[in-house]
């Protein structure tokens, strides 16, 4: 018995023992967590307890160069709807009646859509105007969520949407300005911190509080002005109505600066329609900076500049035009098949004869006359700061597969690919004396740092001065020396030239034989304030100076007088001393 007694002592004590160990591990433990690791389990609690939400910034505006804003943020509505409130089909028959006509959809399609599923957060509708919103607040709508967000707004309505492009859902760039200057216009998101209950919802009166406050995005100043954008969008739209074109770009920039007046470009699309749904997207890119074409006779000019500048030729020199040139087994005739005899240089341009232009590109030679069409920018993205510009297409005489009629066809436009801002890039060294400039069309831009301005950048010294203004003289001569150019306008001297470019794809690979018209000319001649570049396509021919010489007379004018240049001629008001 007392052996049991004993043996029972031990085991209870044996118990005790393994209790007492476990309870100093156990409180060991506690003290651990609550003096080691208290703030691990802390945040735990905390995260357990609060909610975090990024607080999105205000977007910055981006303005025209006078400082009007063509895209701006404004306060706004995303319109959701609980599905499991629309199982009631007479409830959701009675909100989709309130809630359908402010959104612009069927009351019908609107049940339909929400029905789909029977559970869950339906996205209605995004971005709906303030005024709406509001009236939405207290309307008797089973199943209505608004939530407060902000959209962006156009004041000048579709104006330079191909430039501009825009945002998605989530207010992040997708095209455009808003893409290409997306982290400068977007700033940095903020966060707030709320509190929620057990299965997470936001607690409706808890507590909140901002952890980092968001701070705002910066306004762009574009070089763009409102008033010429404006003014070529109308006139595009309309020549492209009147003459059937497939569309077509209209660029004015100031030749001495580099700055970028206006860029319109059609097709495009319409910001207050914008359907980011719809498969062609093609439509949303801006074809005068990404698309290249064979610019045709307006790169007689830069031919021309070359002889002169390489002291080969001056504009009274002489060739004699059989009407053809041959160049190995290959003939090349004259676009009109003429044959003018004994012809100038100056002639040569007012008649754009294609003979002439390889006549002096042989006097020129291949490695100087590519290295003066790289010198031009030709065959290099021009740095513009705007995505999707290419380099262009230049083959030279150090590639394979290069020959002579390559050299000669290249002197007059062909066999060789740039897009519009290259060519009138190119082109404005003439009017500005021979110095290339950097196109920009960015003026100005808010930075955290503070506001940013950009200069004009001179490239390079192309031509020397003197040749730029003997061939801007003969530019002169081209559209005032040729009875009833179209492109002469009363009051102004204007300097100009003509292209025309055949077997062209176009319509985004739809038309394989296409046809381009263009012409570039700056104004007024002794003092220039800006080149525009016109461009026109058709699916059939179609001359330069027949329908985009037209262009240029119809829209210089008022440029030039709100550029504040005074036509020439008899005052019709004069004021005494």
């Amino acid at each position: 018995m007392f052996g049991q007694r004993g043996r029972m002592n031990a085991r209870l004590t044996i118990l005790a023992a393994v209790f007492a160990l476990s309870g100093i591990g156990l409180a060991g433990r506690i003290v651990y967590i609550q003096t080691m690791e208290s703030s691990h389990y802390e945040a735990d609690a905390r995260n357990e307890h609060f909610g975090q939400q990024e607080i999105r910034a205000p977007r910055g505006a981006i303005l025209d160069r006078n400082g009007y804003p063509l895209a701006t943020t404004v306060d706004a509505y995303d319109v959701y709807v609980n599905r499991a409130d629309w199982q009631d089909v007479d409830a959701a028959r009675k909100a989709a009646d309130v809630i359908a006509p402010l959104i612009g959809r069927k009351p019908d399609d609107l049940v339909n859509d929400v029905r789909k599923e029977a559970t869950g957060i339906f996205f209605a509708y995004g971005g709906l105007d303030i005024d709406k919103g509001r009236s939405l607040q207290d309307a008797d709508a089973p199943g209505l969520r608004l939530v407060q967000t902000t959209k962006r707004f156009y004041p000048e309505g579709d104006l330079a949407s191909t430039l501009l492009g825009f945002v998605g859902r989530d207010h992040v760039g997708l095209t455009g300005i808003e893409a290409d200057f997306d982290s400068e216009l977007g700033g940095t998101p903020g966060t707030i911190y709320f509190e929620r209950d057990s299965i997470g919802n936001r607690i409706a009166l808890g507590s909140e509080r901002v952890g980092q406050k968001p701070i705002p995005g910066g306004n762009i100043r574009l070089t763009i002005d409102r008033y010429i954008q404006r003014l070529v969008e109308t006139e595009l739209d309309t020549q492209i109505a009147k003459t059937g074109a497939l569309g077509g770009s209209i660029i004015v920039m100031d030749p001495k600066t580099g700055e970028v007046l206006a860029m319109a470009s059609r097709p495009g699309f319409q910001l207050s329609k914008l359907d980011l749904n719809n498969p062609n997207q093609a439509l949303f890119r801006n074809r005068a900076v990404t698309d290249v074409y064979e610019p045709g006779s307006v790169f007689k000019t830069l031919t021309a500049s070359i002889a002169i500048d390489q002291g080969l030729v001056t504009p009274e020199s002489t060739y004699v035009d059989t009407g053809v040139a041959t160049i190995g087994s290959s003939t090349i005739h004259n676009w009109d098949y003429s044959v003018n005899g004994t012809t100038t240089v100056t002639q040569v341009l007012q008649r754009s004869l294609n003979t002439g232009a390889v006549w002096m590109s042989g006097l020129i030679g291949p490695d100087t006359f590519y290295d003066y069409v790289k010198r031009f920018g030709i065959g290099t993205a021009t740095g513009v700061g705007l995505g999707g510009e290419p380099d262009g297409l230049v083959r030279t005489n150090a590639d394979p597969g290069w020959s002579e009629v390559d050299l000669a066809t290249n002197s007059f436009g062909q066999g060789i690919a740039a897009t519009p801002l290259q060519i009138i890039t190119a082109i404005a060294a003439i009017p500005n004396h021979g110095m290339l400039m950097r196109p920009y069309i960015v003026k100005e831009m808010d930075t955290q740092e503070g506001p940013r301005t950009f200069s004009p950048v001179p490239v390079r010294q192309v031509i020397k001065e003197e040749t730029a203004n003997a061939v801007a003289d003969m530019m002169n001569q081209v559209v005032e020396g040729v009875p009833g150019h179209l492109a002469a306008i009363k009051g102004y001297h204007v300097a100009g030239k003509t292209g025309t470019s055949t077997g062209a794809t176009l319509a985004d690979g739809a038309v394989h034989d296409g046809n381009v018209a263009s012409f570039v000319g700056f104004a007024p001649v002794n003092d220039p304030k800006m080149i525009t570049l016109i461009k026109l396509d058709f699916k059939e021919d179609r001359l330069g100076g027949q329908v985009s010489a037209p262009v240029f007379a119809d829209i210089a004018p008022s440029i030039l007088a709100y550029l504040g240049v005074r036509p020439i001629g008899p005052q019709l008001v004069t004021t005494g001393n």
